[in-house]
């Protein structure tokens, strides 16, 4: 069992946070044939739920209920490193099984996770802590990202949506236009998409470095990192929790995850905090 020192009482696996390299299995794997997981009520577990906890010196709060959960953002999977050991509800990882691991949904969460760059989509169970990279929303099982057609390229743009047992489950998410073929909302799908559908829509990779309530300040932000050897710096307007207007500061579109990363070490550098990955 891996326990995390700066969370000892808390069961996790803190994906990402051992040294030795990670990978898929030493032989190719089909996985197609591996189900859904089908949702069904499950209390909270024991294990993996405290209400808050810190690692890498960041602390991390749990979510009491992962309805209405929608987020975009970075996915990461795990594999040989951490198959056989426990996961943060005390599980056993299962490298082959439709699992993942998120820093703040309850344990257990089922979620419907769609690859936004090519519409392919699949149901998780969420039974582990992590990924705790920054920039990174989820970790999935190796026969997930293998589904999702994200195993060669490491990581991948995705939605993650919550799907409550004994409700709809949300259908997948739509990537182009409106009058395609609806795929099949039952969440026993097949992760793959329907023959009717049409190429997705691209998506763009942002980093976000600051949200104002001013514009001016907002505009004065974008002056700064304009004298910088960066991509695009843009300002989004939007709306926040309230309906106030806030002005978004957002470096990109930027071409790959690994090229994110880099910028986020240069925008760190520049005094400017740890920037959020925005999909949009």
């Amino acid at each position: 069992m891996r326990w995390l020192a700066a969370a000892a009482a808390l069961l996790l696996t803190g994906c990402g946070t051992l040294t030795t390299q990670d990978g898929g299995p030493s032989h190719p794997v089909d996985v197609a044939d591996v189900p859904n997981p089908i949702p069904h009520y499950e209390p909270h577990s024991k294990l993996g739920n405290a209400p808050s906890y810190t690692v890498n010196g960041r602390t991390y709060h749990v979510l009491a209920s992962a309805r209405g959960y929608v987020r975009r953002g970075i996915a990461s999977w795990y594999g040989t490193k951490f198959h056989g050991q426990h996961t943060s509800d005390g599980e056993i990882y299962n490298m082959y099984a439709m699992t993942a691991a998120n820093k703040t949904l309850p344990l257990p969460t089922y979620v419907r996770v769609t690859n936004l760059r090519n519409g392919r989509n699949c149901i998780v169970r969420v039974n582990d802590r992590g990924p705790f990279m920054d920039n990174r929303l989820i970790d999935l099982s190796y026969a997930a990202a293998k589904k999702l057609d994200i195993v060669a390229t490491g990581t991948g743009l995705v939605e993650v949506r919550a799907i409550t047992p004994g409700e709809p489950a949300p259908p997948p998410t739509r990537l182009a236009r409106t009058d395609a073929v609806p795929a099949p909302t039952a969440v026993t799908a097949p992760a793959r998409l329907a023959a009717a559908d049409p190429p997705p829509q691209p998506v763009g990779l942002y980093l976000q470095v600051g949200a104002f309530i001013s514009r001016s300040n907002a505009e004065q932000l974008r002056r700064r990192l304009a004298q910088d050897d960066l991509p695009p710096v843009v300002i989004q307007e939007g709306r926040d929790n309230k309906h106030a207007t806030l002005y978004r500061v957002r470096v990109g579109p930027i071409p790959s995850v690994a090229a994110a990363d880099q910028l986020a070490r240069k925008l760190s550098a520049l005094g400017l905090g740890r920037p959020s990955v925005v999909v949009d």
